[in-house]
């Protein structure tokens, strides 16, 4: 609606995890070369949570990404609620697998292990990323997840098992102490700083083909302030202020308006 307005390509603030608009501050980027290196090696397992909003899906396509064609399978549970038969389907079903309806556990469990074998037989390596892992525990699934880690091939692990989820997560990994114990990378995403927060904004305008500063320096600094530094945060409070601002016929957000667009955000939350 406003990208004319702004001379913008696309919407830079969008809430779907495009691995394009990854702001590479120093945190997240060593999030990253973490992860990264505990599938490179071979671990059979790590840990990547934060705050919700911070980011963590988009992390994991990033790393998708830079991983190529060293990854012969992933897969990428997002709805963890499931029973342990339910779970262990829909990962074989995101791996590949051929399965009935009326799958048992052992016929999944099988087909699994037959792809994994494949596909470490093609000199490729496998991730399992599953997302929400702070809801595990309740669901009973963090035990089941465990013994998938038993799989293996020529004494190796078939793939790393990276959990995804909100900080809370870490202490339901420490009382499953078996697990815990596997968990050779944890990797904690913290908010943005009052400066990365200002980066991070002009980077999406930037990506999204701005060619001049649409934010204010003040506004960028009532954005950390009003957004805790927190990226979903950022982007509703941004996308609804250039929405604003091309109503209105701005040629710049500042920072009045910016705390004008959050106030709306606030009542319309406290109404819902």
């Amino acid at each position: 609606m406003y990208e004319n307005y702004w001379q913008l390509e696309t919407k830079p603030f969008e809430p779907a995890a495009d691995a394009r608009f990854l702001f590479p501050c120093p945190a997240h980027q060593a999030a990253l070369h973490k992860l990264r290196y505990a599938v490179e090696s071979r671990r059979p397992a790590a840990l990547l949570v934060g705050p919700a909003g911070i980011g963590k899906t988009l992390l994991w396509h990033s790393l998708e990404n830079q991983l190529g064609d060293s990854l012969g399978k992933q897969a990428h549970v997002i709805f963890p609620l499931l029973s342990p038969r339910e779970l262990l389907t829909a990962i074989a079903l995101e791996l590949g697998a051929t399965l009935g309806s009326q799958t048992s556990t052992d016929e999944s469990l099988r087909a699994l292990e037959s792809l994994l074998i494949e596909n470490r037989q093609r000199g490729k390596y496998a991730v399992l990323a599953v997302d929400e892992a702070h809801l595990l525990e309740d669901a009973g699934l963090l035990e089941p997840l465990r013994l998938l880690m038993n799989l293996r091939f020529a004494g190796e692990p078939l793939f790393t098992l990276l959990f995804i989820g909100q900080v809370s997560a870490l202490l339901a990994m420490e009382r499953t102490n078996n697990l815990d114990e596997r968990l050779e990378m944890k990797v904690y995403l913290k908010p943005f700083s009052s400066e990365e927060t200002a980066g991070y904004i002009e980077h999406r305008l930037v990506m999204a083909g701005a060619t001049r500063p649409l934010f204010t320096s003040q506004a960028l600094e009532m954005a950390h302030h009003l957004s805790g530094g927190i990226p979903r945060r950022i982007n509703r409070l941004c996308d609804l202020a250039l929405m604003v601002g091309f109503a209105a016929g701005d040629a710049q957000i500042d920072a009045p308006q910016l705390r004008a667009v959050d106030d709306e955000l606030v009542t319309l939350s406290a109404a819902a």
